[in-house]
């Protein structure tokens, strides 16, 4: 396990893990990006004082380490545990080095004996565990690593909190765990039944599960948190926002799975970390809450707006298709989610900001930092880009003009 203590020393402490040299390379370029956190204040609660937050250099988690971090320096100390894996940036959280009460843990949630460590060596009380692997259309090709991450990697990371004995175990789980949800259905609450329809969403439920039964079994004090898509600076550009942002500004087209018709709500990262931060402060152990967004948009739709707000001519068909392509969609691609944050929004929670708003400050970070926040992304910018051993490699998937009709589905009786 190697930890990068940031308390004063930033000593690096090695053992039989070896990082990957490139992460830990630090080209300045985290010095001119600003400090982006959420903007909820509470007061300290007296039984935590010691936060653990898994997959801290990974995007939704960096905003709330740096958020919890900045917000409450005399009162918590955060410790950002990650494998910096694919998909992971060190510059999501190097701003926080000279920050006493910061700390970075290299580590692996799959690795029992570097969980255990980390809790035990930080006095851990309080858990946020955010590290899974999320890309849905990496889960249909390479399931096993999802159920190996996202379940046993729980399982783990459930079993060393009911060791140690924290006071706090913070489940992010994924509004995708409900399943697909028609244009006429009502949202969904938070004691809907799980229906998850890929790999990934699978690994989640499951995962869920297993926090479940600690809870039950063990009285392992919990929370679980099924949050709608987050956009925002500092997402890994294989999601769809970032990955677009950073097309058009190589002046290469977007490339739509399928028509582009499904739709997703999107919540930017700041109201994101205000929502953890409002669960953290404000939520009762042993309850979900949903944590959605008003702004429901299609994925065709995203691309106009994208173009619109990169000043791209795209009021004609014709300029349209310049910017535009299609290729085959995934396996199953649901339509829609949609959740119902009635119960967050009763803890005072709020989305603040829309998603023009969020929209801009995003495509303006991307402009600024996305070709150098994590190294070359040429390879993850194809339409399905396959990783292999934290390695990625660009797909030789077709490109077409015309949108791609998605197969008539089964539907069984």
């Amino acid at each position: 396990m190697t930890a990068l203590r940031s308390n004063g020393t930033n000593g690096v402490q090695s053992s039989g893990r070896v990082p990957k040299p490139r992460f830990f390379e630090d080209y300045g370029v985290w010095k001119q990006a600003p400090i982006l956190i959420g903007s909820t204040k509470f007061d300290p609660l007296p039984d935590v004082k010691n936060i653990m937050i898994t997959g801290g250099a990974g995007f939704i988690a960096c905003w709330l380490v740096r958020h919890l971090t900045l917000t409450y320096p005399q009162a918590y100390n955060i410790v950002s545990f990650d494998k910096l894996d694919y998909c992971s940036s060190l510059n999501n959280t190097r701003v926080l080095n000279d920050k006493r009460n910061f700390t970075f843990y290299h580590g692996d949630i799959t690795n029992p004996s570097e969980v255990l460590d980390c809790m035990e060596r930080y006095n851990i009380d309080t858990i946020f565990h955010f590290a899974a692997q999320s890309h849905v259309d990496l889960s249909f090709g390479n399931s096993y690593g999802f159920t190996h991450t996202n379940v046993y990697g729980t399982h783990v990371m459930l079993e060393s909190a009911k060791k140690v004995g924290v006071k706090r175990f913070i489940h992010i789980s994924t509004d995708e765990v409900y399943g697909e949800v028609k244009d006429d259905d009502d949202d969904l609450l938070e004691t809907s039944i799980l229906s998850p329809t890929n790999p990934y969403a699978a690994s989640k439920a499951a995962a869920e599960m297993l926090v479940n039964s600690y809870m039950k079994s063990f009285k392992l004090p919990v929370i679980v948190v099924r949050s709608n898509n987050v956009y925002g600076p500092h997402q890994f550009p294989e999601k769809i926002i970032p990955k677009f942002i950073c097309l058009l500004n190589r002046q290469r087209p977007t490339v739509l799975h399928g028509d582009g018709s499904p739709t997703r709500r999107y919540l930017y990262a700041g109201d994101a970390a205000d929502a953890f931060d409002t669960i953290l402060h404000k939520g009762t152990l042993g309850q979900i809450y949903n944590v959605g967004s008003h702004d429901e948009i299609s994925n065709i739709q995203l691309c106009r707006m994208l173009l619109k707000e990169m000043g791209i001519p795209n009021e004609s068909q014709e300029d349209f298709n310049k910017w535009v392509k299609y290729t085959h969609d995934r396996p199953f691609n649901d339509h829609r989610y949609a959740v119902d944050a009635t119960k967050l929004r009763q803890l005072g929670w709020e989305q603040k900001v829309p998603f023009n708003e969020g929209l801009k400050i995003t495509v303006d970070w991307y402009r600024r930092f996305g070709e150098e926040w994590w190294g070359d992304i040429s390879k993850v910018l194809s339409p399905f880009p396959i990783v292999v051993e934290a390695e990625i490699m660009s797909d030789k998937e077709e490109i077409c003009d015309e949108p791609q009709i998605p197969k008539k589905r089964k539907i069984s009786s």
